[in-house]
């Protein structure tokens, strides 16, 4: 028997009736009958009810205690009358008669917001008072949770024999994509650590290691702006990487602990794996995204060689990206999708209905000649009553706008089946691109492997060139990125020369690594999905700060601990840091 108390708030049963407890929680709820107080008692666990004496002593204390104080109440266990049973609680039976009751932690301070209500509160409050939205039942959920999801995660890595090792957080700064968090040595003056964007380095150092198969729940750090499914500063990933592993033995090892973790977890369907695989430019071009929503049914298809047959003059020379839908559309529905493609920035969308005869009726119809209209309808494989949209612009341009507006039509349609989850793999990515300025730089993570290897890079166009990278995706939401990792010195070396760096470069900014590799690296190859999207898709939450215990702000300030803040002069001069007023 615990000091405090000898149930939980959801422990106490019909079984218990005529026996003396002990229970210790926050006041939930205060209802003063005149003759007798009740309080509902909340802790972690659930609530239970409890009832003073009619002694007008009793009856004084309890009514005036502060909503939300922590106390400790010893009674005894007796049955509920009938007309107050409550059959929404699991103790929905039975009220604890209270012999005494004794505040252990009073609230002095009025509370900002109702913890336990329905009633919207802005976030940048729930952020500054967290310790009390967390006692919210939404919230404090989703955390008991995540702590559940992150646990099943752990057992299943080790079922398959996946070891668990911890990597540094203080590490050294390095180019991996993002801005780093920088930590200054007070030992070493001028010179800094870094908090790691990722465990990437020290996963494949582990490879060269001999440890074959790793993994942990890791967090890392990038300095990085916020949105809706990524959290500024910090966040969680299953890291995971294999020795003498190729592609399809990650998706092997992945596959089902995604699967169950979404099946166990939500009840929503999760389609079976094997996912679906999808090479990034058909990715493209069919769902205008590398991060398709594959519970869209609606496609999209190319039609530009078509148009440079006809007579539309914007559609000429243009890429040319077309969406069919099916069911007729009224004519505030074309003008609500116009105003959406205008919002986009483009300067209309086209559209053409197909009538009964199999004609068109719609503004570029009369652009299109007669004898091309047959070939449109078997090249968009169209039906009476269909809807053809229309996108043109530059290739890169068409792509995502024609992505954006497939997304809308599914929406706008109610087309997406909410009660599903969908995986897809995206394979094949370019290993390089042309940047702003027209010149080659790697496309994705430059230390994937090139498909072809050594001979592709000597032989191949630089654009032609695949890497054995790969993202899992989730109802368009990106879980996940990985690869097969480059771990040849002279391919790593071609491979970066030709994005315009040399072997200095590499010995500069990954001395370990590079280091490493000449030392018999075993082939190896990972993937690390990002716990926190996970969680927050599972639990159908808007944003990813509702499944973080302390999450920073869309501005990465800690509104609860006043993060960042002010430090002093002395705490500078330590770590040799002068600030510019």
């Amino acid at each position: 028997m615990s000091f405090y108390r000898t149930h939980t708030c959801n422990e106490i049963s019909l079984e218990d009736v005529g026996k003396k407890v002990k229970i210790a929680g926050f006041v939930q709820t205060i209802r003063d009958f005149g003759g007798l107080v009740f309080l509902d008692i909340r802790d972690m666990y659930g609530i239970t009810q409890v009832v003073t004496s009619a002694r007008e002593a009793d009856v004084d204390f309890a009514s005036h205690i502060p909503i939300e104080s922590s106390v400790c109440v010893e009674g005894t266990v007796r049955k509920r009358a009938l007309e107050t049973i409550n059959e929404k609680i699991k103790t929905g039976l039975v009220e604890i008669a209270i012999e005494k009751i004794e505040i252990l932690g009073r609230r002095t301070k009025n509370l900002p917001f109702e913890v336990n209500s329905n009633q919207e509160v802005r976030e940048d409050l729930r952020l500054q008072y967290r310790f009390l939205d967390l006692r919210n039942d939404k919230l404090k959920n989703n955390i008991i949770l995540r702590a559940q999801i992150i646990q099943f995660l752990r057992n299943q890595m080790i079922e398959q024999g996946f070891l668990e090792v911890q990597t540094p957080i203080l590490t050294s700064s390095s180019p991996e994509g993002a801005r780093d968090y920088l930590v200054p040595s007070r030992i070493h003056p001028g010179k800094f650590y870094a908090l790691p964007q990722a465990p990437q380095q020290f996963k494949q150092l582990l490879m060269v290691s001999g440890i074959d198969k790793y993994f942990q729940i890791a967090p890392c750090f990038r300095d990085e702006d916020a949105r809706a499914d990524r959290t500024p500063g910090e966040f969680y990933q299953l890291d995971m990487e294999m020795s003498y592993a190729t592609q399809d033995d990650v998706f092997a090892a992945i596959e089902p602990v995604v699967y169950n973790t979404f099946t166990r977890f939500s009840d929503k369907k999760v389609a079976k794996y094997p996912f679906p695989r999808i090479p990034y430019k058909e990715a493209l071009l069919k769902y205008g995204t590398d991060k398709p929503d594959l519970r869209n049914p609606l496609f999209i298809i190319d039609l530009s060689e078509f148009f440079n047959k006809c007579t539309f003059k914007p559609f000429i020379n243009k890429t040319v990206r077309a969406i069919k839908v099916k069911g007729q559309m009224s004519k505030g529905f074309h003008e609500k999708m116009l105003e959406f493609a205008m919002s986009l920035g483009m300067v209309g969308l086209g559209y053409l209905e197909v009538q009964d005869d199999l004609s068109f009726k719609g503004p570029i119809d009369k652009f299109i000649p007669d004898d091309l209209k047959k070939e449109l309808l078997g090249l968009a494989d169209l039906e009476k009553d269909d809807t053809i949209f229309f996108i043109a612009d530059s290739e890169k341009k068409a792509c995502d706008l024609a992505g954006q507006i497939r997304t809308e039509l599914g929406k706008r349609l109610n087309l997406i089946d909410d009660t599903v989850f969908q995986f897809c793999w995206i394979t094949d990515f370019p290993m390089y691109e042309l940047d702003e300025h027209g010149r080659i730089a790697f496309n994705h993570n430059p230390f994937s492997m090139p498909q072809g290897g050594l001979e592709a890079l000597n032989t191949m166009n630089p654009l032609d060139i695949l890497a054995y990278q790969y993202d899992i995706v989730c109802n368009g939401i990106e879980l996940s990125s990985g690869a097969v990792r480059n771990h040849d010195t002279e391919i790593m070396v071609k491979a970066f020369e030709l994005a315009g760096y040399s072997k200095e470069h590499i010995e500069e900014k990954f001395p370990a690594l590079f280091n490493a590799f000449q030392y018999g690296a075993p082939p190896h190859a990972g993937i690390a999905p990002g716990v926190d999207r996970m969680i927050m898709l599972i639990t159908g939450s808007e944003t990813i700060r509702e499944v973080i215990a302390f999450p920073m702000n869309s501005k990465a300030q800690d509104l609860m601990m006043g993060a960042p803040g002010n430090v002093t002069k002395e705490q500078l001069k330590e770590v040799h840091i002068k600030t510019i007023d």
